[in-house]
């Protein structure tokens, strides 16, 4: 296939270019600086430096090739914008097309649940509460695929929010902190496996379907910061209260990330045919993959 990608360099994105690339898609990556160029050309990819939240020109690359995956996310207030851009130009090129487009949206929106399917009702702490009308909006393109890939907390190649876990303030004692008490657990997904079901995805989904990348584990944060802490030759961990993780890392960011949350990832598994297999993200923590911060 023919695959416009955005976030080609990102954590998500590159390993999902490596991914498309091995299948033997031919990729149209966009980027925004000349390193990014670089890197995705490097990957085997064609790249295109623009702005991605110019609509038009988006819409223009997106009716050349058979499909597009949106991975892009500055992770900051303008975040909101670029999600709008891309679905936007999806929906002007691909209605009544048949061709896929996959968006990706994330666990945090569901909000807290020991059972969350892509069923589950919304609801989403501030940090991400702008995802569910674009979503809504991308997902009603008529007469194409569009479908939803929901990560949970991605992992591996020493990336992504686990870096919080090893890199947590220690006591004088040595004892690494965790995020609030450590009891919540999180989705899990390794961002290889991730890949993996973003390219499923694209070539399988079913239009109008959200699809939660989640390993099965759902680790607690206590699990973790312990696999950390033993990692660091201490094995001890400390809780600190909501307040104080909101003061140490914003209010915002530690809602989402105090939110007690488990999933199966069972509708990938059963439409799609998907089978996460890397390593745990426990087991990663423990070998030392995500080093400690002295």
């Amino acid at each position: 296939m023919q695959v416009f990608l955005t976030g080609g360099t990102g954590y998500i994105g590159s390993a999902v270019l490596r991914r498309l690339v091995a299948d033997g898609h031919h990729v149209t990556a966009l980027v925004r600086s000349e390193a990014s160029a670089a890197k995705v050309t490097a990957a085997g990819a064609t790249a295109l430096d623009a702005d991605i939240t110019d609509t038009a020109w988006l819409a223009e690359q997106m009716a050349q090739v058979d499909g597009t995956i949106h991975t892009a996310s500055p992770g900051d207030a303008t975040s909101a914008a670029v999600d709008a851009s891309v679905a936007e130009a999806a929906a002007k090129v691909y209605t009544d097309t048949g061709k896929p487009y996959v968006h990706t949206s994330g666990i945090w929106v569901y909000g807290d649940g020991d059972a969350i399917t892509e069923d589950s009702a919304f609801a989403a702490p501030t940090l991400v509460a702008w995802r569910e009308e674009i979503e809504k909006k991308a997902l009603s393109i008529a007469g194409a695929r569009p479908v939803v890939v929901v990560p949970g907390v991605v992992y591996g190649h020493g990336g992504g929010v686990p870096n919080l876990i090893s890199g947590a303030p220690r006591d004088d004692d040595g004892a690494l902190r965790l995020v609030g008490d450590g009891s919540q657990h999180w989705v899990t997904v390794h961002v290889e496996d991730l890949a993996d079901l973003y390219v499923r995805a694209l070539k399988g989904g079913r239009g109008g379907s959200y699809y939660i990348a989640s390993d099965g584990d759902n680790p607690t944060v206590r699990e973790l910061g312990s696999a950390a802490a033993r990692a660091a030759g201490t094995g001890a961990v400390r809780a600190e209260s909501a307040a104080e993780t909101r003061a140490r890392l914003g209010e915002l960011f530690a809602d989402a990330l105090l939110l007690n949350q488990r999933a199966t990832g069972a509708r990938a598994r059963d439409e799609l045919g998907w089978q996460p297999g890397q390593t745990s993200l426990v087991e990663e923590l423990e070998r030392g993959s995500y080093a400690p911060t002295a």
